[in-house]
């Protein structure tokens, strides 16, 4: 086995990729905790492991860095696109991966030096039911629904785009405040399978700025499903156009949702490093 790696970044989300045909361990939540590790792994806000589908024309399992599996992340699938690209697995520039949270199409939108350097994601629909994101609320549809902190009480918007998220709308951002009731929101008893938490300002029709809480990894510079469950809940409210940029800290990624809610995200991703992971760490795995 090669156990070879791949680290790469979506807008500062970083993710190693490895192959299950070419390592020589599994990954257990042990495993995946400790190759996350930054002082004592390689360091990543995740996992992205290649497998075989029988659905699709690849397939992708996702691991947040406590160990615990994720239906969908933007950024890994674009993350995982550059991959399969720059290694040689697909000639093609458009192709499908299946995912926990359903299949997904992605496309080589742009190349630098044979390449990919940003990937189109047809992310699939969003999704409001309050049974299917899911969250426990008394309405068909979690908008505008008070959650009860100990020193705050905010105004949720529930969505599922493959992974459930809580977008709450705010005058002003705070990276403190986030950091302060993310984990608590992501916690909550109103959430059975956990939560992602997008704090999140409209700018104009077309721009939002957010700061993301993500469910098993916290606190992190950018998310691509976030900014498509932000800019999925500001097109239901009215708030914005149907053709959106989302501003985080890492960077901006490009949003589009048609009328049946079917959501197409854009964005940069590059590769930070390669190489092999050495014996001595795994003889720990």
């Amino acid at each position: 086995m090669q156990n070879l790696f791949v680290k790469s970044h979506g807008l500062g989300n970083d993710y190693v990729v490895l192959n299950e045909a070419e390592i020589s361990f599994s990954l257990n939540e042990k495993n995946i905790q400790l190759l996350c590790d930054v002082h004592y792994g390689i360091g990543s806000d995740g996992i992205l492991l290649k497998v075989a589908s029988s659905k699709a024309e690849f397939g992708l399992k996702i691991y947040n860095p406590d160990g615990s599996e994720a239906e969908k992340s933007g950024n890994g699938l674009r993350i995982f696109a550059k991959y399969l690209y720059d290694y040689g697995h697909t000639a093609g520039k458009k192709f499908t991966i299946e995912t926990l949270g359903g299949i997904v199409t992605a496309e080589v939108s742009w190349e630098t030096n044979g390449r990919a350097s940003q990937v189109k994601v047809d992310m699939g629909k969003a999704i409001f039911g309050c049974h299917r994101v899911p969250v426990t609320c008394d309405e068909a549809e979690c908008l505008d629904h008070p959650l009860n902190m100990v020193d705050e009480t905010y105004l949720i918007n529930c969505v599922s785009v493959g992974n459930p998220h809580c977008v709450i709308f705010r005058d002003k951002l705070n990276k403190s405040e986030i950091l302060k009731h993310g984990s608590e929101i992501e916690n909550h008893p109103m959430f059975p399978n956990r939560i992602n938490v997008q704090f999140a300002k409209v700018l104009s029709r077309n721009e939002v700025e957010i700061l993301i809480w993500e469910r098993g990894a916290g606190y992190t510079l950018a998310s691509g499903s976030s900014s498509c469950a932000v800019a999925a809940i500001a097109v239901k409210k009215g708030l914005t156009d149907r053709n959106l940029s989302l501003k985080m800290p890492g960077g901006t990624l490009r949003i589009d949702i048609d009328e049946a809610w079917n959501i197409r995200m854009e964005g940069e991703v590059r590769e930070i490093a390669s190489g092999f992971l050495s014996d001595e760490l795994i003889l720990k795995l």
